[in-house]
């Protein structure tokens, strides 16, 4: 394997209450993800140069804000460096917005699906792209409203920005889950779009959580919990629609015990093996 290529299996979060386990006992997991914005502490990038010689890892960032008007140049240079330290197997972020005006704001903010915020994506996508000498990987997000003024259905959205810019998708099955179902749209559809695109290189899963507004039941991407049965579905038919790409299990809330965390990257690489069986058993008839 080249050094730092993330492998096609399951990977789980790096959280540092987990930490002290890891490093002691290395246990075989796959791989690891870490948030590029939790690194600003020399300490906790230091345990993590550690982690990086016996596990490859991601970086999954939050705070590029590729639908802002113009990127944060610091932010940027600073994700370049770790990039060149860390030897990340993947980068990746969110197609979403929380920067403006040098303030940042605490929250991955949506973006309307039109031409316009097509051209600001691309343009930003393309210029994270020519610094980090990388490609990188965009994440759909999760939503909770539509704009009226919106051109394109999100999952054709995500497409073209893909074949504009040259990055590849981080299909969060999660996120299609929670969307669909607050919105009202076709889940298996959806993934089905990206998944024939062949941009798709990464899954992610997560949990989720119910919550009450007005009266309107809801559903909220809180990375909280284990994954639901309804997002095992769809991961399920999900990978029946894929080339094998590495899947990450998110939990950034409420953290459990690294072994419930890792059993839920366990129970992935199962439902990976049973996918792998069954397209097997299909390509022999």
């Amino acid at each position: 394997m080249i050094k730092g290529e993330i492998p096609c299996k399951a990977g789980i979060s790096l959280k540092s209450v987990h930490y002290e386990r890891i490093l002691q006992e290395k246990p075989p997991v796959a791989w690891f993800e870490v948030h590029p914005e939790n690194l600003k502490s020399g300490a906790s990038l230091s345990i993590v140069d550690k982690v990086r010689h016996d596990y490859p890892l991601s970086l999954h960032g939050v705070g590029l804000s590729l639908g802002s008007r113009h990127l944060n140049d610091s932010h940027l240079s600073f994700l370049k460096t770790l990039c060149d330290r860390l030897e990340p197997g993947l980068v990746s972020e969110h197609v979403a917005w929380n920067y403006v005006d040098g303030v940042y704001i605490n929250d991955l903010l949506p973006l309307p699906y039109t031409d316009e915020s097509l051209d600001v994506l691309v343009e930003n996508i393309q210029d994270t792209q020519d610094y980090l000498k990388r490609t990188i990987l965009i994440e759909n997000p999760s939503t909770y409203l539509q704009f009226a003024h919106s051109e394109y259905v999100e999952e054709e959205f995500i497409k073209e920005v893909a074949r504009r810019s040259g990055c590849g998708v981080l299909l969060d099955v999660n996120n299609v889950y929670v969307s669909t179902c607050n919105q009202g749209g076709d889940a298996h559809s959806y993934i089905q779009t990206l998944a024939k695109s062949g941009y798709v290189k990464e899954i992610h899963l997560a949990g989720h959580k119910k919550m009450v507004f007005e009266g309107e039941t809801f559903l909220v991407d809180h990375h909280g919990s284990a994954i639901s049965p309804e997002v095992w579905d769809l991961y399920e038919h999900t990978l029946s629609c894929l080339d094998p790409v590495p899947t990450l299990v998110e939990w950034d809330h409420h953290l459990p015990a690294f072994d419930v965390l890792w059993a839920e990257g366990k129970k992935a690489d199962f439902y990976r093996e049973k996918a792998r069986a069954a397209a097997e058993v299909t390509a022999t008839i």
